[in-house]
């Protein structure tokens, strides 16, 4: 649970507190902008809580460890087979890890013992050699904060050629493929890298040069009851979104999430899988969906 992402900033940001208790510096406000700063908005409602009634024994009153040293936790070996297994997936070579120390490691699994039935069959070719081109170039681009010229070929094969800045790489795990963000004639422009037909980094830019206007975001409201680790498992299927998380009572909780209006299916999808644990309160416009489907998936199974 290390590398989860959850369970991950639960343990850096316990961690950054201890550093400041060893030191004799933590105070009740340091260790609310500790965990502000090395975890999740919502893990305020966890961490804090469990350090200071005792369900981790970790602090006293004052503040203070009874550790006396700094924690410090070099990497076991199974974290290892983790790293490694991490890097035989090949959206992951896209970035250029480096493996070192890692040489002799058994990896503790391999891409070929997972199945995706959740995703479409279509996904990006991540080993093409033309295509870990592409995106590697366009990942300096963005580091450098240089131009790009892009040539691809539309959905109806029309060939296009812009130049453009880049503004972030995107990877949607429902079609399994990277997206370009980027911008022409401050307008935003997305591309799919698998459309891709060559890239040319050109000169810097500059930050007054281009900015880019945000897609319309839209905020949905939910109500989530924590039955069989209900609130876990939304902290991690929802963790590549913003969004805030507030305790109602000991089993309820109210998450409103902010995503991009082109993701709104993707998101209603993601939704129904939590089935009746998770209840959407507002817009009604995603209520009226959700019920649409409910009331179609019924009638399906009427049918049968």
């Amino acid at each position: 649970m290390i590398f989860s992402e959850v369970y991950g900033s639960y343990f850096k940001a316990v961690s950054a507190i201890l550093d400041k208790a060893v030191e004799g510096t933590l105070t009740e406000r340091e260790l609310t902008r500790t965990v502000l700063e090395n975890a999740f908005g919502e893990s305020l409602i966890t961490i804090p809580a469990k350090l200071t009634d005792g369900s981790w024994p970790l602090l006293t009153e004052d503040f203070r460890t009874p550790l006396r040293h700094a924690p410090h936790a070099p990497l076991t070996t199974l974290e290892k087979q983790w790293l490694k297994a991490l890097l035989l997936d090949p959206r992951v070579r896209l970035f250029a890890p480096s493996d070192e120390g890692l040489e002799d490691v058994e990896p503790l699994f391999t891409p070929d013992q997972f199945v995706y039935f959740d995703r479409y069959a279509d996904g990006d070719d991540f080993t093409d050699p033309r295509y870990i081109e592409h995106f590697r170039m366009i990942l300096r681009a963005m580091h450098e904060k240089r131009k790009l010229r892009v040539r691809f070929h539309g959905h109806r094969g029309t060939r296009q050629s812009y130049i453009c800045i880049p503004y972030k790489l995107e990877y949607s795990s429902k079609d399994d493929k990277f997206r370009l963000i980027t911008g022409f004639r401050n307008k935003p422009l997305t591309v799919n890298l698998s459309r891709i037909d060559s890239v040319h980094i050109l000169d810097p830019w500059e930050e007054n040069e281009y900015s880019l206007p945000r897609e319309r975001e839209k905020e949905l409201v939910m109500d989530l009851y924590d039955s069989r680790n209900a609130l876990e498992r939304a902290m991690l299927h929802f963790s590549d979104l913003e969004k805030e998380t507030e305790r109602i009572d000991d089993r309820r909780y109210r998450i409103t999430l902010h995503y991009r209006q082109g993701d709104e299916t993707e998101i209603l999808i993601r939704i129904l899988s939590f089935g009746p644990v998770l209840k959407v309160i507002e817009p009604e416009t995603m209520v009226t969906q959700i019920r649409e489907r409910l009331e179609r998936q019924a009638a399906l199974l009427r049918q049968e």
